[in-house]
């Protein structure tokens, strides 16, 4: 998130781990076959609400770190000229906005 390189690396570490546990346990579920009733059940439980919340976090700041690097790395001036860093300005804002715009969405929908 902007600090240094190893906070980014245990961020992007730490998130993918939640990811990749949330959705093994979506897909164990899934797999034991389910009806819209149980899970419906399952999502209106707390602790469900809070894994999917935690996951939802894990994909805003896994995605921003990610794109981030990538912006910062080729979308300079010297690979883009000299509107490079204004491309790559708009499109971190681009990206942060639509990111919180995920983020307010998505906890609309796992606590509305």
């Amino acid at each position: 998130m902007g600090r240094n390189g190893l906070s980014d690396y245990l961020m992007q570490r730490i998130s993918s781990v939640i990811l990749l546990a949330y959705f093994a346990a979506v897909a164990v579920i899934l797999l034991q076959g389910t009806t819209f009733e149980a899970w419906t059940a399952l999502f209106a439980q707390t602790w469900m609400r809070i894994f999917s919340l935690a996951a939802l976090l894990s994909v805003v700041f896994h995605a921003w770190i990610g794109m981030w690097g990538v912006l910062s790395d080729y979308v300079t001036e010297r690979l883009m000229g000299p509107k490079g860093n204004v491309l790559r300005f708009l499109l971190q804002l681009l990206i942060g906005a639509l990111l919180f715009i995920y983020l307010i969405w998505g906890i609309q929908i796992i606590w509305g």
